[in-house]
């Protein structure tokens, strides 16, 4: 089992940076990339960033040149910086790692964009 363990949300105004975290525990052995996924209200929950253990990563279209995405192995942690915040980034975030049998989430973190 692993467990997820999501910070760094909240209000920041349009055009601000917010950063979240996402440290794993449990059977960290197991995992062989992390993400972050997001919903918004209404919405269906979508992939917006993955990083694999050796450090390769993919993005949403739509957060592509403002949003990176880390990991520091030795703290089991995976971070996304975001920058240049929208209105339409609101939604609550989801920290995903993807192992060799399953996947595991966190319970989510609420990012709200004011205008």
């Amino acid at each position: 089992q692993v467990q997820l363990m999501e910070s760094g949300g909240g209000l920041v105004q349009a055009g601000g940076s917010l950063k979240l975290a996402c440290e794993a525990s449990g059977s960290i052995y197991s995992i062989n990339a992390m993400g972050w996924y997001r919903q918004a209200p209404g919405k269906q929950r979508d992939l917006v960033a993955r990083i694999t253990r050796n450090g390769t990563t993919n993005y949403a279209d739509s957060v592509k040149g403002r949003f990176t995405i880390s990991r520091d192995n030795a703290k089991n942690t995976a971070f996304l910086q975001m920058n240049s915040l929208k209105p339409e980034d609101t939604a609550v975030y989801y920290c995903i790692a993807l192992s060799w049998a399953t996947n595991y989430w966190g319970k989510g973190i609420l990012v709200t964009v004011s205008t």
